[in-house]
């Protein structure tokens, strides 16, 4: 009765201590048409920095998404691009209004879920929210207060 005790104790303690990987976002890979047109938009309308492509390909670049994650955008003439909605990345931003201001001085289209344009909509979580299209049509969901 003592082995089975002790074996049963071992296994609830065994589970207990168990590690379980924990995962992270580390990229987002999108196939470009135009890499440099790619390039300026995520640089100059989501203001994401360049970082070191340790490809060191021509057609690929990379930029910081905060944290560990990156952005690789891979330049490919001749893939079909999908322009769901559904199909998306979301970004968090600090100040949502703030960056509806910006996007509106560079005259970039926004909408909402529902396809207003020009209109934000609230998640169920009461997380303001608008979508933005790349130049290869990829929708961008950018959250805020």
């Amino acid at each position: 009765m003592k082995k089975v005790f002790f074996i049963a104790l071992l296994f609830c303690f065994g589970s207990i201590f168990a590690q379980q990987p924990k995962l992270h976002l580390d990229h987002i890979a999108l196939l470009v048409k135009d890499l440099e047109a790619s390039v300026r938009f995520y640089q100059e309308v989501l203001h994401l920095k360049e970082i070191f492509d340790a490809t060191e390909q021509e057609h690929i670049r990379w930029f910081s998404m905060g944290g560990v994650a990156q952005l690789h955008l891979i330049q490919d003439k001749n893939q079909e691009i999908s322009h769901v909605k559904g199909f998306h990345f979301a970004l968090g931003v600090d100040d949502l209004d703030l960056f509806i201001k910006e996007l509106k001085a560079q005259n970039i289209y926004f909408e909402n879920w529902q396809g207003v344009a020009g209109a934000t909509n609230l998640r169920p979580d009461n997380i303001r929210q608008v979508y933005i299209q790349d130049p290869d049509g990829y929708w961008i969901e950018v959250n805020g207060k």
